[in-house]
């Protein structure tokens, strides 16, 4: 497992007509490896996470749940997002400059990732931009050429990025290297603009090497595909509904655990069985809508499930 890890400072309220922030660990393949851990299957976290006291807070979840951290903690400082309010709309800015999450090498990654990897996941902000998203892209190059199970979800923040080309031609790229992908509407539209959904998703599919694409709509359900199928899966009502934070991550999570339970290979995935398939996704639909019953990314635990 890859991905950035960082604090989310959200703007809760105010107090004395200044903004009050509420500190929440984050970051998509972090809430990954938490439903993951939380699912009572081994998950390794490999990119470096700071020695800071925000760090701490960090290393602390994941450690709690069981993520094994996979490299050294750095002592660069904890990457930031500041969401604030003005008249209910919410703004994002990010402070990723030199930050411990960013602290990658290829030695680091060769290191973190172990040889018996069978599945790795990476997506959203750390291939946005930089000789840390270069590294990331060639390592998952290199682990889908090794039979790895190449996990992708590009969960786009199109606030933090800079020079879009660039981003959209290593997704691109990347999408070549992809046997398990998943995407929302959001992201299909940032990917292939201007273009209506069904056609726009036909174009991704045409485009990528993955052996199961999955395209998620909120509360309007999924659209599955494999090589030889394509269906759709209705969500789950979340009841009561606090929030939709984390509720990707762990339907993402939990579709990379039913893989990892079945020891499949990038070739069996296109192969399972219609019905198989369909438990796998309703599985994962019912842990994103337990998530969403609490405030932020909060994954259900196996006896929940």
């Amino acid at each position: 497992m890859g991905g950035e890890n960082l604090i989310d400072y959200v703007q809760t309220g105010l107090a004395g007509g200044l903004p009050v922030y509420t500190a929440i660990p984050g970051g998509s393949c972090y809430n990954v490896a938490i439903a993951i851990a939380r699912q009572n299957q081994p998950v390794t976290y490999a990119t470096p996470i700071s020695n800071d006291s925000l760090g701490n807070i960090l290393a602390d979840r994941l450690t709690s749940d069981g993520v094994i951290l996979g490299a050294p903690r750095s002592d660069a400082p904890t990457s930031l997002a500041v969401v604030s309010l003005s008249d209910g709309q919410p703004s994002y800015q990010f402070y990723r400059t030199e930050t411990a999450e960013r602290q990658i090498s290829a030695q680091l990654l060769h290191s973190a990732i172990h040889k018996s990897t069978t599945i790795f996941h990476i997506g959203s902000l750390s291939l946005i931009e930089g000789e840390d998203a270069s590294l990331w892209e060639t390592k998952f190059q290199t682990l889908n050429h090794q039979g790895v199970i190449t996990s992708l979800d590009p969960n786009a923040r199109p606030v933090a990025v800079n020079n879009k080309a660039l981003y959209i031609d290593r997704l691109k790229r990347m999408l070549q290297q992809t046997c398990v992908l998943k995407l929302s509407d959001e992201d299909l539209e940032y990917l292939v603009p201007d273009t209506p959904l069904q056609d726009a998703f036909a174009q991704l599919c045409a485009n990528s090497s993955a052996q199961l694409l999955i395209l998620t709509k909120g509360a309007d359900g999924a659209i599955v595909r494999t090589p030889s199928q394509q269906f759709e899966v209705s969500a789950v009502v979340a009841d009561p509904l606090r929030d939709t934070v984390g509720a990707g991550d762990t339907f993402m999570g939990t579709i990379l655990v039913e893989l990892y339970r079945r020891s499949l290979s990038a070739q069996d995935i296109a192969h399972l069985p219609f019905k198989e398939l369909k438990r796998i996704l309703e599985r994962a639909a019912t842990a994103a809508a337990i998530n969403c019953q609490s405030s932020g990314c909060n994954p259900p635990y196996e006896k929940d499930l």
